[in-house]
């Protein structure tokens, strides 16, 4: 029967075959007697004694020749690993109990009271992964159908596993029930439930089994993992590294930062080559069983996971472990969590422990690392790459790193915090407006029509002395200052990446040593000249597919992006009205409610339309970020990207452009767009023919992106922390209450990581996102918000713990993953680096009040536009407010209602540079502006040309490689080709050993030699 037969149909064929329990299958080279294969089904399966194993020919270790190739294995493989799997599973109901096997399922054999095993049944073979799946047969369900084809799919994919060389165990599910003991019955009876009931009766400590869900444990033979270590080029040891480390000038400070050496201790460093099973004599092997890290052997098993097959119809062939989770085939695949190798109970589900001389490497991170304690310290990354992965490693240096040099930016934007509150006492300005012999006798214009009135201008007292705060010289110094950081800080992360990249073995971690995605490979069907090779080789579209897929997705991304947009201009449509609402009502709701009467400074209709409609664009942000993230992963899916690089790479560019419109649009809208076109009273801009123009405060606009940026960036940090503590600690907590378990030292380790949070393919992608959004907020509109460093500092220092705390102790184990660098998000930096120098120039030109303040000053306070002898800011408010007759006003725009002091009263003012009525030119802009606009333009490019030339001077006197990577980075390159070049003369000696005795013997004679080739 061929491979692609079907699988209900081979095994009702098999159901009468008897048992063939310690036969033997031959696999070319390979003969494994059954016993290899058990518990792979979730069944009772048959166990030897001493004798009969003893019996048995010896199991030689040799891997399949289609494992040792790296390629498919072929269907007649499958066909009778599969039929040996069948026949496995045949339930042994024989009426004799005494010789019945016993259950493979015991917790007394499973872990022998081990919670914490990371080993088969047999203590020896460790496990690398593990799958769970839930036995529908032994559940009631409707669609029989469904449940058979997941079986027969899960059943063909475990032979194929097997095929290619992993061997795997099978075990129960254990729930725990505290003072509850169970006796063996008086006697044995031969019906099946005496015997089931014999079976319960020996579980000790009230361990009960739970028939549903089975756990299968893959581990990875020594020739297995030689074999996948070549395919995927992983580096391992060679010689002791010999060059020394360079200090630190700063070490002596750092070290008091430092965590614990008793806990977290130093390793030895070696230099390392890719591995090549014909030179594994030139490689450090100490140890088989140590020689591949926990985090290797977990990688290549997921890699012969994610490729092997769970179902063959002819030419299609269905592959991998990701669709089986999908389809509900498997509930988890995941590794296991490390734990203790001092045989003593540790910590199962909580990481908290006791044990000082614990060599527990996520008792480490946990203690040193994830615990709240050790805010202050820096991080164990070495121990984090080691555990978890570099890619793991790599973000959690990066977010330190970015952490670190914030702390220089926080500080600053401190003193500048603290230098505007200072000067909001003293600003001459500020003083004006609050006066009641100026600021109380200027009345201002109406900013809506009909419903609002006129207003006194000293009634802005307590918002222009906010605005002092943040509208000041000092910060013009912080975002020229926060221009040269962002570079500096983007030159030394590339030097720090550099040093992380030689340290962990990534600095030549190429695309061609990245494998395709299993996905990839499925749907090649089409074949291409390689530009590189110039040989053929199989691609899944064309160039005109190509480009149609990429062209649907950046249309799909666009059509968001105006989505996006459109609700923008609704949130602006919300400001317009209700801005006109609160105007009308605020003020009369306010008088009638005596109470809050102390209030009714503060509410202002400016204030109230700022932080409402702030609090709706965090609330449309929020939905259309859950929207868009499905559309980005489809559109990133019909692409079709080769590797796993380029997927996400394609995702985080798709991702941050929504992300960018979606967080940002609304910043941008208040710092450029909102008061600058809105007319005069007498002859107002109106928007879609309906609404008034919004106007700023006569301070600016700045107070009004401050508010946003507060209110976005705030509820955005503490959103973020509900979702990544509260969410999972909850379902965590949900989870073990309902699987009734009540003490962790008596369940296996691998059910106690599946009762954690899977951590999901995209969740670094997740963290980066968060962080750059962050980043975001913290360059691009510091001019109006200088503490944006601090908070974001404030909440890296948690944000670390937190994360630490999340993986360690909350999430499964993911899957460790090789990266070279912060992939995609590198460019976007820099290109957020870039944009912050525009936005912050035109920030402080357009949006404050900066310019024209500084135009006054040293032009218009003296002659000859002047009536002052020296350079004063005295009677700026004045000459910042044009006049306007109120007689002008159209019957569309004149108040309903005036004020019971608006008496003999003819003219209004209002923020702009015009003419007075009455001059010829009157409503017109006045020299004053044109002043302002020159010196606004004129600001901005020597600004903006200053900083990009210091950027551009910084990037070339800085090197991205330090000069002692690049000379450890050669010398580990000479070393390598030193090793290899011995070791493949000892391989070519080897071979011509037998020649040389030939030669050697016939070398005193006649004859003719006979070379063995």
């Amino acid at each position: 029967m061929s491979a692609d037969g079907d699988a209900e149909v081979m095994m009702g064929s098999l159901a009468d075959e008897e048992d063939t329990a310690g036969d033997e299958v031959e696999f070319e080279d390979q003969q494994v007697p059954m016993e290899t294969f058990v518990g792979v089904s979730g069944e009772l399966l048959p166990t030897f004694s001493a004798a009969e194993h003893d019996a048995m020919p010896p199991v030689e270790m040799s891997t399949p020749k289609a494992v040792r190739a790296g390629c498919a294995v072929t269907g007649g493989e499958i066909e009778i690993m599969f039929r040996m799997y069948s026949i496995m599973r045949e339930e042994h109901d024989g009426d004799d109990v005494s010789s019945s096997p016993i259950s493979h399922f015991s917790p007394q054999t499973e872990f022998n009271n081990q919670p914490d095993s990371l080993f088969f049944n047999d203590g020896q073979r460790r496990i690398d992964f593990v799958l769970v799946y839930e036995d529908e047969d032994k559940k009631e369900f409707e669609k029989r159908y469904t449940f058979q084809r997941r079986k027969r799919r899960r059943e063909f994919f475990e032979a194929d596993l097997m095929v290619r060389g992993l061997e795997l165990e099978a075990s129960r599910s254990v729930s725990v029930f505290p003072f509850v003991y169970t006796r063996s019955p008086p006697s044995r009876s031969r019906s099946r439930r005496r015997r089931e009931a014999s079976r319960v009766s020996l579980v000790p400590h009230a361990q009960v089994l739970d028939d549903k869900v089975v756990f299968v444990k893959v581990h990875m033979p020594w020739d297995v993992l030689c074999t996948y270590a070549e395919v995927l080029h992983i580096k391992l040891p060679i010689q002791p590294n010999d060059l020394s480390q360079s200090s630190s000038p700063f070490g002596w400070l750092t070290k008091l930062c430092e965590p614990s050496k008793d806990v977290i201790q130093p390793e030895v460093d070696y230099f390392t080559a890719p591995f090549e099973k014909d030179r594994i004599d030139s490689f450090c092997v100490k140890d088989r069983a140590q020689f591949f890290a926990p985090d290797m052997r977990s990688r290549m098993a997921y890699y012969v996971l994610s490729r092997a097959y769970y179902e063959v119809r002819g030419d299609v062939k269905k592959f991998g472990i990701n669709k089986l989770l999908d389809g509900g085939v498997y509930k988890a695949a995941f590794p296991l969590h490390d734990v203790s190798t001092s045989r003593r109970p540790s910590l199962p589900f909580n990481v908290k422990s006791t044990d000082v001389q614990c060599a527990n490497e996520r008792y480490r991170l946990y203690q040193e690392w994830a615990h709240p304690k050790n805010f202050y310290k820096t991080q164990p990354l070495d121990l984090i790459r080691k555990y978890y992965g570099e890619k793991i490693g790599i973000y959690f240096a990066w977010l330190g790193f970015y952490t670190y040099m914030l702390a220089g930016a926080a500080i600053v934007g401190l003193g500048c915090f603290i230098y505007g509150y200072q000067t909001q006492h003293t600003s001459t300005w500020s003083k004006e407006v609050c006066d009641p012999l100026i600021g109380g006798r200027i009345v201002m214009c109406p900013q809506c029509d009909k419903e609002c009135t006129y207003w006194m201008l000293n009634s802005t007292c307590d918002s222009s002395k906010k605005l002092c705060i943040f509208d000041n010289f000092g910060t013009l110094v912080f975002a020229v200052f926060m221009s040269i950081w962002v570079t500096l800080f983007l030159e030394f992360w590339k030097r720090y990446q550099a040093e992380l990249e030689y340290e962990w073995d990534t600095v030549q971690f190429l695309e061609q040593e990245e494998q395709p995605r299993p996905e990839y490979e499925a749907k090649c069907c089409h074949e291409r000249i390689n530009p590189i090779t110039k040989e053929k080789e199989k691609v899944p579209y064309t160039s005109c597919e190509k480009c149609l897929r990429v062209s649907c997705g950046a249309g799909t991304v666009l059509f968001w992006v105006a989505l996006i947009i459109a609700s923008i201009v609704g949130i602006i449509v919300y400001r317009l009205a209700a801005f006109f609402t609160f105007s009308s009502n605020l003020r009369k709701e306010l008088k009638e409610l005596k109470e809050l009467q102390p209030i009714k400074e503060y509410v202002t209709p400016q204030m109230a339309t700022s932080v409402t409609a702030s609090v709706i664009s965090f609330v449309v942000i929020m939905v259309l970020n859950i929207l868009y993230e499905r559309v980005a992963i489809w559109i990133t899916d019909f692409e079709l990207p080769r590797t796993r690089t380029e997927y996400e790479n394609s995702l985080t560019l798709k991702m941050f452009l929504f992300q960018f419109v979606n967080y940002y649009s609304s910043c941008f809208y208040i710092a450029f767009f909102k008061g600058k076109l809105v007319g005069f009273p007498g002859k107002p801009v109106y928007w879609l023919g309906t609404y008034r123009n919004e106007e700023c405060d006569p301070g600016g606009c700045l107070i009004e992106l401050t508010t946003q940026l507060t209110v976005i960036m705030g509820g955005k940090a503490i959103w973020n922390n509900i979702q990544e503590v509260l969410f999972p600690w909850v379902k965590n907590l949900i989870s073990r209450c309902c699987k009734r378990v009540r003490s962790e030292k008596v369940i296996p380790r691998w059910e106690q990581d599946f009762q954690l949070q899977a951590y999901g393919a995209l969740g670094l992608f997740y963290e980066y996102l968060e962080m750059v959004i962050q980043f975001g907020f913290v360059t691009l509109f510091v001019a109006s918000f200088p503490l944006a460093p601090l908070l974001a500092f404030l909440n890296n220092v948690v944000e670390i713990r937190v994360d630490a705390w999340k993986i360690t102790t909350q999430f499964r184990r993911m899957v460790p993953e090789k990266a070279q660098d912060i992939g995609a998000w590198q460019p976007i930096l820099q290109a957020v680096a870039i944009l912050a120098v525009a936005t912050n120039a035109m920030i402080t030109a357009f949006t404050s009040d900066m310019i024209p303040r500084l135009v006054y000053y040293w032009s218009f306070s003296v002659f000859p536009y002047g009536d002052h002898p020296n350079h004063t800011m005295e009677g700026y408010i004045n000459g910042s407010l044009s006049v306007f007759d109120i007689h002008n006003f159209s019957t569309e725009s004149e108040p309903l209602t005036k004020p019971y002091w608006f008496q003999n009263i003819t003219t209004c003012r209002y923020r702009d540079f015009r003419y007075p009525p009455g001059h010829p030119w009157e409503y017109q802009h006045n020299i004053y502006y044109w002043h302002v606009i020159a010196a606004k333009l004129a600001f901005i490019i020597v600004l903006e040309h200053v900083v990009y030339l210091t950027k551009f001077i910084l990037c070339y006197m800085i090197p991205d490689v330090p000069l002692a990577v690049k000379e450890k980075i050669k010398r580990e390159k000479y070393l390598t080709q030193v090793i290899l070049h011995e070791a493949n003369l000892k391989l070519v000696s080897k071979h011509l050993k037998p020649i040389v005795n030939i030669l050697k013997e016939h070398e005193d004679k006649d004859s003719e030699i006979d070379l063995p080739f």
